[in-house]
């Protein structure tokens, strides 16, 4: 069986929030919440908030990274199910019409 692992929750988000915001270094961050430090980082590259109109609020917000998580893995889905869609009904239709 292949690796398991779970998902950032929106308290550990929010936790690296305050960590993040109080200067805490990442090592520290990955050893309270038990995880590996890269998670850390990538969690803060992948969920950095940025905007052109709003530059004094660039950084790190643990909300906004759950909604930005949950947004791609919606996106993910969807792709997932487009994919599978437009395969099958041709095979179901083709199916169907020998059937008949």
């Amino acid at each position: 069986m292949g690796t398991t692992y779970t998902h950032l929750s929106i308290i550990e988000r929010r936790q690296i929030e305050r960590w993040r915001h109080a200067k805490v270094p990442v090592d520290e961050m990955a050893k309270v919440l038990k995880r590996c430090r890269s998670t850390i980082f990538r969690e803060l590259k992948r969920n950095h908030f940025s905007d052109e109109s709003m530059p004094k609020h660039d950084g790190y917000y643990g909300a906004a990274a759950h909604l930005m998580q949950a947004d791609r893995r919606a996106r993910n889905d969807r792709l997932i199910v487009a994919h599978s869609t437009s395969c099958y009904p041709r095979q179901t239709t083709w199916q169907c019409r020998s059937a008949s």
